[in-house]
């Protein structure tokens, strides 16, 4: 699948330049994470329930 065609969203943690941001695209199968500063660079992928795991984690602090 090329990334580049798919839906990607914006962090809502965003700095208010816009620069500082990860954004996400979600398939069936998996979720795609990239830089925005660096949109050009392969984003990396973990599958849904890895992701999950990890919303998981990061909710705890």
């Amino acid at each position: 699948m090329n990334t580049s065609e798919l839906g990607w969203l914006k962090s809502s943690y965003s700095s208010a330049q816009g620069n500082d941001c990860v954004e996400i695209a979600v398939t069936r199968q998996t979720v795609h994470v990239r830089d925005s500063r660096d949109a050009v660079r392969r984003p990396f992928a973990i599958e849904r329930e890895g992701w999950a795991h990890f919303l998981g984690f990061v909710a705890g602090f």
